[in-house]
């Protein structure tokens, strides 16, 4: 067995080793394209340039340019030096008097060439360096990004892992008691449990929902593919699924007079919409009728969702939209809770590159999101 295991491990060894060989030699091949493109151009031009100008001074310039654009297009240093000692010997050849042969005793070219060599070398060094610190920055870029999916990821299944174990729960406990045979348990008391069981099943169903509107975004890069919808349609849908879950939640709507086009995934708006009106009647603590309008704005359409209840206890305001500090609320009913609702809208206005945000006002409080009017190129791409 442990000879297997090593087996195996030089295999991997082999495999990791063959992978180098075989990047090494793609980044040779390309950085002596780059490099012989580059310098053919360039002796193109400074041949032409020569023939009009006879200043060999000038054309060192256009060699000092093409060392430059060799470091920036190809790998590590060596290219670089390499063009640049290249360059200083073949503009003192080519056209440096005496044509075709090396002279560096003439007057004032020492000093012009060993300059040249100096800038050239000094310009392929520092380009390469920056090359270098920018790849190591869009690196660590990349591991911040990473690494904030994770916390979000992890927020996320907290988040689940709450709002839906309650409600499960709950429905376990209703259902004991109304197959009980206790004469103690009336008609109406039974009623009463089946209709805690539906409650408590919808709210799963409603959570279910969230979680497969999740997936329609992509998740390599977070964004979802949109098209230009009518915005009077969308908020009327999303009403109308609104008030068929929730018949007794009132809400005022108000839309812009215009006729608005504006791109998003239509279903993923409506489950927003549906989410933040649900949370307003199940946190807001009041009966009072739900603000719900809409405005346009420069670049954008925003949402604003406000209730006239308890508002939002600051401390959680703070990480309302990511799944953290989840905890049953005071009147009981903890599988109601914000968690993953809440987290789900964040993720969702996020891949339409908008913005979302939660405030407290004197009375109550307000949920705002934007969607850009303008479509961005890269959802289809």
């Amino acid at each position: 067995m442990s000879e297997t295991v090593k087996q195996k491990n030089n295999r991997e060894k082999q495999k990791k080793t063959e992978k180098e060989h075989l990047n090494m030699k793609t980044v040779i091949l390309h950085n002596v394209s780059v490099t012989l493109l580059i310098m053919g151009i360039s002796t193109v031009m400074a041949q032409a340039f020569f023939h009009f100008s006879r200043n060999s001074t000038s054309v060192a310039i256009i060699y000092v340019l093409a060392v430059m654009l060799v470091a920036r297009y190809t790998t590590g240093y060596i290219t670089g030096i390499i063009t640049s000692l290249f360059g200083v010997f073949f503009v003192n050849y080519v056209f440096t008097y005496p044509y075709m042969n090396f002279n560096f005793s003439l007057d004032g070219y020492p000093v012009t060439f060993i300059g040249m060599m100096l800038v050239s070398s000094i310009t392929s060094t520092t380009t390469t360096r920056f090359k270098k610190q920018s790849r190591l920055l869009n690196q660590r870029e990349k591991m911040l990004v990473e690494a904030e999916k994770e916390t979000m990821r992890a927020n996320l299944l907290r988040a689940v892992s709450h709002d839906l174990r309650t409600p499960l729960t709950s429905i376990i406990g209703l259902a004991d008691t109304a197959l009980s045979d206790s004469p103690k348990l009336t008609e109406e008391k039974r009623r009463e449990l089946l209709a805690g069981i539906r409650e408590d099943a919808n709210w799963l169903l409603n959570m279910v929902e969230n979680l497969l509107s999740v997936t329609r975004i992509r998740v390599e890069d977070t964004h979802v593919n949109t098209s230009p919808e009518p915005l009077e349609e969308v908020v009327a849908e999303a009403v109308q699924r609104f008030r068929k879950r929730l018949p007794q939640g009132k809400v005022d709507v108000r839309v812009p007079d215009e006729f608005l086009m504006v791109p998003m995934d239509a279903t993923l708006i409506e489950q927003v919409i549906i989410n933040l009106l649900e949370n307003a009647v199940y946190h807001s603590g009041t009966d009072e009728p739900i603000e719900f309008y809409v405005e346009k704005r420069n670049d954008c359409v925003a949402f604003h969702i406000r209730d006239y209840g308890k508002g939002i206890d600051p401390e959680r305001l703070k990480t309302i939209f990511d799944g953290a500090g989840i905890e049953p609320n005071a009147s009981g009913d903890s599988h109601k809770g914000m968690g993953i609702g809440l987290t789900i809208c964040k993720t969702i206005i996020n891949a339409h590159n908008g913005t979302i945000e939660a405030a407290n006002r004197l009375k109550g409080a307000e949920f705002i999101f934007t969607l850009p009017l303008e479509e961005d190129e890269e959802y289809d791409k």
